[in-house]
C-alpha cells in the first residue's frame, strides 16, 4: 500500500487548497540555514460515543485537516501551525518562520532513510466502516446485557471511540513520507451495589484495527464479564496492608508502572538536560540481571505502533535496558543531534498544532524463565498487585506512587483474600534493582494505553511478564 499516494489525495489533490509544487517551494524556503525542520501534514477524523444510565449520552464526530511547520536553530524551535490546510495559511506560516530564523546559519542536518517501514494498517477508515445505528445499537445491547447478568448492577457506562489520522512530513530538499493510523477503543464500566456498599470495575480494549472485530458478540461479552468481575471483587475486598513487603506484579497492564517509572526517564530530552536519574548511566547496571526492556513501534495492530514517527524516522525496535544494563535513550531527531547519537524513531506529537519530542510507542519487559505459579509460590507474604489504576512519578528523584486497582494478599505461597485501596511507594531504578523473578508470560496491554507529557497526549502499549521484587513500601490502612 502506497501511503504516500494515498495521503496526497488528501493534501493536494481534488478539492484540496495546496498544490504540491507550492508546498515544496514554500518549506524549501522556510527551512532555509536551520539546522533542521518538517513540514507535518494532518487529516484526522474522530467520533466518540457515551451510552450511559440506559441512554446515549453524547455523541461526538469532528473531522481537522491542519498543518505545522517547524524550523530547528540548535536547541531552539521556530513553530507556526494552522487549522487552515491552504496555501495561503503556509505562506504566512512560512514568512512567520522566516522572520525568526533570518540571519541564522546552520547545516541542514540529514534527512531520515527514504525506506520506509513495511504499512501496518489499512487506509480504510473505521468510521465509516459500521453505520452509526450500529455502533449505537451495540452500546444499547451491551448496557442491557450487563444489567441482566447481575441484579446488583446500577449503573452501566458504555463507549466507543474511533479515529483515522493520515499524516504527511516534508523536509527541504523533497522528502516526503506518510503514514495512516487507525485508532479504535471500547470501555465498559459498571457500579454495582450489596447491602448499601457500592463498588464499580471497568474493562477495555482496542488498538489500531477496524471496529469489525469490537462488534463480535464473544469479543464484547468478555468485556462486560471482566467488568462485573471487578466490581464484585471489591464487594469482597478488605482493606489494605500498609508497610514494606515483597510485591508480586501480574503481567501486561501492570506494565504501565515500568511505562512511567522508567520510560519516560529514558527519554532524550530528560537526559540531554541532565534532569532524569538515569542521565550519564548507559553502559552501567540499573537493573537486576535478567531484566530486558523493549520499546517497539512496528508491531501489528498494537495501540502504539507507528509505520513512522511524526518526523519521518522509521519506528523501530530499541532495547533501551539489557539484562539490567542501560543500552540507550529513546529519540526525537533534535535531542538526537545535541547528543551525537542517532534518532530512534520516537519523534513523537498530538497534532499538528504540537511540536514533538521524545516519547514512547509499546514498552515492555521481555520473559524471564518462571511460571506466575512459582513466583506465587516463593512468596510467603506479601502483596500480588494484578492492576494499576494510575500513578505519579518524579523524572529527577524517580520516586513514584500507584494505586492498585486490583489486589490480592498473598500468605503460604496462595493468592488469598482481594483487598482495596492498596498503593505502592517506591523509586524506579531501585524498584528495577530490587527484580528477584521474572515470569515467562510478557504480554501487552489490551489497548488502551494513553500517555500524558508536556501537556500532550498520544497513545502508547505497556506490559511486562508476572515479576517479584522484593521490599517495596505498600501503603494501605491495615499495619502489615
Amino acid at each position: 500500500m502506497d501511503y504516500l499516494s494515498q495521503t496526497d489525495k488528501i493534501f493536494f489533490d481534488g478539492d484540496a487548497q495546496m498544490s504540491l509544487d507550492s508546498t515544496l517551494a514554500q518549506v524549501d524556503s522556510a527551512l532555509e540555514g536551520v539546522d533542521d525542520g518538517d513540514l507535518f501534514l494532518e487529516s484526522r477524523h474522530s467520533e466518540m460515543l457515551v451510552f450511559d444510565d440506559g441512554r446515549l449520552k453524547s455523541s461526538t464526530y469532528d473531522h481537522e485537516t491542519g498543518f505545522g511547520l517547524r524550523a530547528i536553530m540548535g536547541e531552539a524551535d521556530t513553530f507556526a501551525h494552522s487549522g487552515e490546510a491552504s496555501h495561503q495559511a503556509l505562506m504566512r506560516a512560512a514568512d512567520t518562520v522566516k522572520s525568526v530564523t533570518s540571519g541564522y546559519s546552520g547545516a541542514m542536518s540529514v534527512a531520515p532513510q527514504q525506506l520506509a517501514n513495511k504499512p501496518l494498517y489499512t487506509d480504510e477508515n473505521p468510521l465509516d466502516a459500521t453505520p452509526f445505528e450500529d455502533k449505537v445499537a451495540l452500546l444499547q445491547e451491551i448496557d442491557a446485557v450487563a444489567r441482566a447478568k447481575d441484579s446488583r448492577v446500577k449503573q452501566v457506562t458504555a463507549s466507543l471511540a474511533s479515529s483515522w489520522q493520515a499524516v504527511q512530513i516534508i523536509r527541504a530538499g523533497g522528502y516526503r513520507v506518510a503514514d495512516i493510523r487507525p485508532l479504535v477503543r471500547l470501555n465498559i464500566s459498571v457500579v454495582v451495589e450489596k447491602d448499601g456498599r457500592m463498588e464499580s470495575g471497568s474493562s477495555g480494549s482496542g488498538g489500531r484495527l477496524l471496529l469489525g472485530s469490537f462488534m463480535e458478540e464473544a469479543y464484547w461479552q468478555a468485556e462486560i464479564e471482566e467488568a462485573l468481575r471487578l466490581a464484585n471483587l471489591g464487594l469482597e475486598s478488605i482493606a489494605a496492608p500498609a508497610g514494606e513487603m515483597p510485591v508480586v506484579l501480574g503481567s501486561g497492564w501492570p506494565g504501565v508502572m515500568l511505562h512511567e517509572a522508567v520510560g519516560h526517564g529514558l527519554e532524550g530530552d530528560f537526559n540531554r538536560k541532565g534532569t532524569s536519574i538515569f542521565s550519564g548511566r548507559v553502559g552501567e547496571q540499573v537493573a537486576s540481571k535478567g531484566v530486558t526492556v523493549i520499546d517497539d513501534g512496528t508491531l501489528s495492530d498494537r495501540r502504539g505502533s507507528i509505520t513512522i514517527d511524526d518526523e519521518g524516522t522509521k519506528s523501530a525496535r530499541n532495547v533501551l535496558i539489557e539484562d539490567g544494563i542501560l543500552k540507550g535513550y529513546l529519540q526525537d531527531r533534535q535531542n538526537a543531534r545535541l547528543m551525537g547519537v542517532d534518532a530512534t524513531g520516537n519523534g513523537r506529537r498530538q497534532s499538528y498544532a504540537h511540536l514533538p519530542m521524545p516519547r514512547m510507542t509499546n514498552t515492555f519487559m521481555e520473559s524471564g524463565n518462571y511460571t506466575p505459579e512459582e513466583i506465587i509460590a516463593s512468596t510467603k507474604s506479601g502483596l500480588y498487585a494484578a492492576n494499576f489504576a494510575g500513578g505519579q512519578v518524579d523524572i529527577t528523584s524517580g520516586k513514584f506512587v500507584f494505586s492498585a486497582s486490583e489486589a490480592y494478599l498473598i500468605e503460604d505461597g496462595k493468592i488469598t483474600s482481594p483487598v482495596k485501596g492498596a498503593t505502592l511507594i517506591g523509586n524506579g531504578p531501585d524498584a528495577m534493582s530490587k527484580i528477584s523473578m521474572l515470569g515467562n508470560d510478557s504480554k501487552l496491554d489490551r489497548g488502551v494505553g494513553t500517555c500524558g507529557k508536556s501537556g500532550q497526549s498520544v497513545p502508547v502499549g505497556v506490559g511486562q511478564p508476572t515479576l517479584k521484587m522484593g521490599g517495596i513500601t505498600v501503603g494501605g490502612t491495615q499495619a502489615a
